[in-house]
């Protein structure tokens, strides 16, 4: 398999979005997330999203020359307007507000509307926890996941993103879909001409499938939907914070993104900043979350939300991505 480097692999991917339409903001902030999820082996959420980003871009189901701005503010509450833009450069404005805000305040909660894929949700509270602070993310997609005793999607596969600072050690980073998988593993897997395990996915008739391509046309499984409907009741109250509270669409309103065809999805994400030092105070905080992880490791196998992905970073920013023939060679052609 090919190696590039980081900084090659992104210089690529800006230059593709760039072509496609993209500011030169949007194309290099998406372009470094895109990458570093790439690095930390979340290839659903990586380089394998540029062709879908950049068709959006030409299909005017993203607008390139969007410049995300404060919408909105009372007190510590901030509104966001991506501008039916690419999502990461409102996510940037977001959480520097956000980290400023809960910096004079407290706390802080941001939404963004009129946005559109927002990647590795945590990724974007990486800031948060260098300036000290904890962050919480949500977000909502296309419809992908039925109600609870449902059969057709309504709500997204809704991620939920977490990061805790931690005193001279790298933070606590927790992201997870509350689909039983990521849809962007199906997709992946879709491209590979895998199967997918059962539990993963309906087909369009409400029926369990193994086939990838079958799950894309159907729904997703929420979390633990086979023995209860909690994934489901998370879906909704995400589904609601980042939509009615702020004014974006629902999922069932957006085209898929795995469709080139389509409405601008204008859906949403919400940052939640939270000062510590405000609280508990810093002392505290810090002698807390290391009591606990201490506890936590006195078990063997116990890995630390994170760490793995941190790993595959470090490795990739010294060794390169590894990359195959074809995707490497559709990074070009778009790029060229």
């Amino acid at each position: 398999m090919p190696q590039i480097s980081i900084q090659e692999a992104t210089e690529l991917v800006s230059r593709a979005l760039a072509r496609a339409g993209a500011g030169k903001a949007m194309a290099e902030s998406t372009a470094t997330s895109l990458v570093m999820a790439e690095a930390q082996g979340l290839a659903s959420h990586g380089l394998s999203r540029v062709a879908q980003y950049t068709t959006h871009l030409r299909n005017g189901r993203a607008n390139g020359s969007a410049v995300a701005s404060v919408a909105r503010r009372k007190g510590a509450a901030v509104l966001v307007d991506a501008g039916q833009g690419l999502a990461f450069p409102a996510c940037e404005l977001a959480a520097s507000t956000a980290i400023e805000t809960a910096r004079e305040l407290g706390v802080c909660f941001v939404g963004i509307t009129n946005s559109h894929h927002c990647g590795v949700l945590v990724d974007h509270l990486r800031p948060v926890a260098s300036a000290g602070l904890v962050g919480l993310g949500f977000a909502n997609s296309p419809a992908a996941m039925p109600a609870a005793g449902g059969r057709h999607p309504i709500f997204g596969t809704n991620p939920v993103a977490a990061i805790f600072p931690r005193k001279d050690h790298m933070p606590l980073m927790i992201d997870l879909s509350l689909s039983e998988i990521a849809r962007g593993k199906l997709m992946v897997a879709a491209k590979e001409g895998k199967t997918i395990p059962l539990g993963w996915a309906l087909d369009k008739n409400g029926e369990p499938t193994t086939d990838p391509k079958a799950g894309l046309e159907g729904s997703m499984l929420p979390l633990g939907a086979i023995s209860s409907p909690k994934g489901s009741m998370l879906a909704l109250i995400v589904e609601l914070l980042v939509t009615a509270v702020i004014g974006a669409q629902f999922g069932f309103e957006a085209s898929s993104f795995f469709v080139d065809e389509g409405n601008a999805p204008r859906i949403g994400q919400a940052f939640v900043v939270i000062d510590p030092g405000a609280l508990a105070g810093n002392a505290v905080y810090y002698e807390r979350i290391e009591t606990l992880i201490a506890e936590m490791l006195v078990d063997d196998g116990v890995r630390l939300a994170g760490d793995r992905r941190r790993v595959l970073e470090v490795k990739a920013s010294v060794s390169g991505l590894n990359l195959s023939d074809g995707l490497l060679g559709q990074l070009k052609d778009l790029a060229n």
